[in-house]
């Protein structure tokens, strides 16, 4: 109940001054910790870069690095805007224990993606580059992943979520494997819950597309104790080693894992009115 009153009345005071989608109001409904539009227009521009405030109520500002003024936009499902990455820029937050699994033994990251190539220029490692994340430094926190369709893993076009120790190494995730439509938009929750079980001693990781389940893997797959750290939560990268070329709309973060029907209100109230703009351009 507190969650709710909270965000009705950040909607409240965030009205007075900017009109929200059907969308945005289902999402403040539901209390994100970081909520950002990442639409274009609603941005102002400091030293050449673009700002956007979290629509949360947090008093968070996020910092888009493009040194090109205001960012390129494209249409989500519904209409609303969202940012065009070209594979060379990036959005960062400051980090804050809300975006660390920890603080509550919960998390759920939430955004929409439309990948404008199968293949990225600039990817990393076996072949993959990180669209949102939190960690820099040794090892990151957590991280949402999408590999190129050729890698050396033999993972086309995978979308993985993942959580690691601190100490680095191998990450416990869970993925899907589907064709990939250039420009398509797909809608990606990636959930971390540590309560322990029996079938999932150190909780779990769990990944949805287009608000349907479509994995649930252990956090006990490597050993993984999710932990916080300092470094910010970033948007089109994670450490300027693989770059994201694509669409982005919508990224929310909240303090728990958010169950399966909520996942689909969300995915529903984006799409439940056409998707005149199913494609981002």
């Amino acid at each position: 109940m507190r969650f709710l009153q909270f965000a009705m009345a950040t909607l409240a005071v965030a009205t007075a001054t900017q009109a929200y989608s059907t969308y945005d109001k289902k999402i403040l409904s539901d209390s994100p910790v970081l909520y950002l539009c990442m639409d274009p227009a609603s941005s102002s521009t400091v030293d050449g870069n673009s700002t956007e405030k979290d629509l949360s109520g947090s008093g968070t500002e996020a910092l888009y690095n493009c040194d090109c003024g205001t960012m390129m936009s494209a249409h989500l499902p519904n209409g609303d805007k969202a940012v065009n990455f070209t594979g060379t820029q990036y959005l960062e937050v400051a980090s804050s224990p809300n975006y660390s699994i920890p603080t509550t033994g919960g998390l759920t990251l939430e955004a929409w993606i439309a990948p404008s190539t199968l293949q990225f220029a600039d990817d990393e490692s076996t072949g993959y580059v990180h669209w949102l994340s939190k960690g820099t430094t040794q090892a990151p926190e957590w991280v949402l992943r999408i590999y190129s369709y050729n890698n050396t893993e033999n993972r086309p076009n995978r979308i993985s979520a993942y959580a690691f120790n601190q100490t680095g190494g191998f990450g416990s995730g869970s993925y899907f494997q589907d064709a990939v439509t250039v420009n398509q938009w797909i809608h990606v929750v990636g959930s971390y819950n540590q309560t322990a079980s029996t079938k999932y001693p150190r909780g779990y990781v769990k990944i949805y597309k287009n608000g349907i389940l479509r994995g649930t893997t252990g956090l006990d797959q490597y050993n993984t104790v999710p932990w916080s750290g300092t470094d910010p939560l970033r948007v089109g990268t994670r450490d300027f080693r693989s770059f994201f070329e694509g669409a982005i709309g919508k990224v929310a973060v909240y303090p728990r894992e958010l169950d399966a029907s909520t996942i689909m209100g969300h995915y529903e109230a984006m799409t439940s009115n056409g998707t005149a703009y199913m494609y981002s351009y």
